[in-house]
């Protein structure tokens, strides 16, 4: 009889520990990188559209999953079982309305039981804000912060105050690049995209998902160059920036109107 999909796919990964070099060397410390590229690439799957890209995408951070059970799992901590278990009786106890007698009748009523399950179980309780961006990207993290910095009541009244924060922090940015010290223009561009970040917030546009759509743009925008000048048999390096501009801006019209035919 076959073996269950998930219990051979744990039996790889225990293998690959016992005989694979490069497997054998990971630690959890180690594995972050690939756990952050492996759930990018699920919510780029998701974005493209494709089942079928979900399904590889969800896959590959499904054996990181296992990855660090099975690490867990030889330093004796925990197993992929105990992970499971933990998670069900989480899911348990944090839906009352499902699996108690607690009455939730809007998301905003499943949301208040969430919170007030969490707050028991001990959850936030070194600082408003200790939980609210940890371990996110920074463009997320500071998102979330803000947010809940807003919630406390630390906030501008409207955006028209936002959009002066934002002209006080550019004009300290212009100075530190002026003043030509290193340190000085980090800080001040550091403090220039939290602000952008909050403007956002007011806009209602999540920041992480605005950047990773201009990102995309931009890919889609430079491959129409790469592309068309490929086809003339010409070298991107030997382009000038000019005609690399006007290239651009075909692009753009392309996306616009759908006129322009693929390079």
């Amino acid at each position: 009889m076959e073996k269950d999909p998930l219990i051979k796919l744990i039996a790889i990964m225990e293998r690959l520990r016992q005989e694979c070099p490069w497997d054998r060397e990971q630690t959890l410390s180690s594995l972050i990188p690939f756990i952050i590229e492996e759930a990018y690439e699920v919510v780029g799957a998701i974005e493209s559209g494709s089942y079928e890209a979900v399904k590889e995408e969800i896959g590959d951070l499904l054996l990181q999953v296992i990855f660090v059970c099975q690490i867990a799992k030889e330093d004796k901590k925990f197993t992929i079982e105990d992970a499971i278990e933990a998670s069900t009786e989480k899911m348990i106890r944090r839906h009352p309305h499902v699996f108690a007698d607690a009455d939730a009748k809007t998301s905003d009523d499943v949301l208040r039981h969430w919170a007030e399950i969490k707050k028991k179980e001990g959850k936030g309780k070194k600082g408003w804000l200790t939980e609210a961006g940890a371990a996110y990207p920074a463009l997320l993290s500071a998102h979330r912060i803000s947010k809940r910095a807003a919630k406390a009541g630390f906030d501008w009244k409207d955006v028209k105050e936002v959009l002066g924060k934002v002209d006080e922090e550019l004009a300290e940015f212009k100075e530190a690049l002026s003043s030509k010290d290193g340190k000085r223009t980090e800080e001040e561009l550091g403090d220039l995209l939290f602000t952008l970040v909050n403007l956002s917030r007011f806009v209602e546009v999540n920041p992480e998902e605005a950047l990773r759509k201009t990102i995309g743009k931009f890919i889609s925008r430079f491959h129409h160059i790469e592309k068309t000048i490929e086809k003339r048999g010409e070298e991107l390096s030997g382009t000038s920036v000019e005609e690399m501009e006007r290239l651009w801006q075909e692009a753009k019209a392309r996306e616009k109107n759908q006129t322009i035919p693929e390079a």
